[in-house]
């Protein structure tokens, strides 16, 4: 099944504390996505023998349902569309901006 986000697409926050920041997706894992300056959480790493304690700042995911493809600073949605192949057997899905209806690459 085709999956209406990919890594690299520039995406814009529509729910939660972090809403209107924009940002690429750094990582997909599951139904969450990691996008780059987006929830970032403070974490106190405990010092070991090799490397002493530090704060940390780390991108935290959030779900897919809270992002939405963005397009001249505005969330837009998606469409899936079926472009005819080279015979009649091979198809392939594109996603398709249904505000403008350009490809999504």
């Amino acid at each position: 099944m085709a999956h209406k986000f990919k890594k690299n697409d520039q995406v814009i926050v529509i729910a939660g504390s972090s809403k209107g920041k924009i940002g690429k997706i750094t990582a997909l894992s599951g139904e969450k996505v990691t996008v780059e300056g987006v929830n970032v959480a403070t974490v106190h790493k405990k010092p070991t023998s090799s490397t002493p304690g530090q704060i940390v700042k780390v991108e935290k995911p959030i779900h897919m349902s809270n992002v939405s493809h963005v397009e001249s600073g505005k969330a837009v949605k998606i469409k899936f569309v079926t472009d005819p192949g080279e015979g009649k057997v091979f198809t392939r899905k594109s996603r398709v901006s249904k505000k403008s209806g350009k490809k999504i690459v």
